[in-house]
């Protein structure tokens, strides 16, 4: 009962936006020697879906949305390191590699985008905002993603989206892996002209769009 009302007041934490909150809730979970993947899926997971669901409604706007997934990261910040120690490790939907593509600087929606397909399942490796094509391809090559995520804010960096998957293809990895577009400029046609995967208007559709596309691959 005592870890039932933890993994309530975890939920709330995030549902609320409270960072600190968050942080010391973990704390709390590993002085009582809850199981750190308990913790991690019965409070905090089940707190961001809720967010994710309040953002869908119209309840949430993107403030709340950002909020509630730096709550949720604060938590598995401190809950991570004992999921390591004791060599386990959470359910994983699949691998991701994200960034904001050449010439391109914004990257609050593609961090977001991030911190949601974390909270779903999936390793994500960011590496941030204004990323050349060769970087990309570089490390497609190394790590073997599931999937690749290309943000674009702007219509004049929309073009290295394109720019990347052509550098797919040059390089023969194109087959081995899903393309994501997204950004304020970037629309469905956009993605479809360019020969992308998938397309997602917000954090929450991406982590629906990543979902379909690991059942096709």
């Amino acid at each position: 009962m005592v870890h039932d009302e933890l993994f309530i007041r975890m939920v709330q934490a995030v549902i609320d936006g409270e960072k600190e909150r968050a942080v010391e809730l973990a704390q709390e979970a590993l002085h009582l020697e809850i199981p750190p993947l308990e913790a991690i899926n019965k409070g905090y997971i089940v707190g961001i879906q809720k967010v994710g669901e309040l953002f869908e409604k119209g309840d949430f706007f993107l403030p709340e949305l950002v909020m509630g997934a730096e709550a949720m990261q604060a938590a598995l910040a401190v809950l991570e390191p004992e999921l390591k120690r004791r060599h386990q490790e959470r359910e994983r939907l699949g691998s991701a590699i994200a960034g904001t593509v050449e010439g391109d600087i914004h990257e609050i929606g593609k961090r977001l985008v991030c911190t949601m397909l974390v909270a779903n399942g999936f390793d994500v490796l960011d590496l941030g905002p204004d990323v050349a094509a060769e970087t990309f391809i570089q490390k497609v090559q190394e790590l073997k993603p599931n999937l690749l995520l290309l943000s674009a804010l702007m219509t004049t960096t929309m073009p290295e989206q394109k720019s990347v998957i052509e550098a797919l293809k040059g390089v023969g990895l194109r087959d081995r892996v899903k393309v994501m577009v997204g950004g304020a400029a970037v629309s469905p046609s956009w993605a479809e002209e360019i020969g992308a995967d998938g397309y997602a208007e917000n954090a929450i559709e991406a982590v629906e769009v990543a979902k379909g596309l690991m059942e096709t691959s």
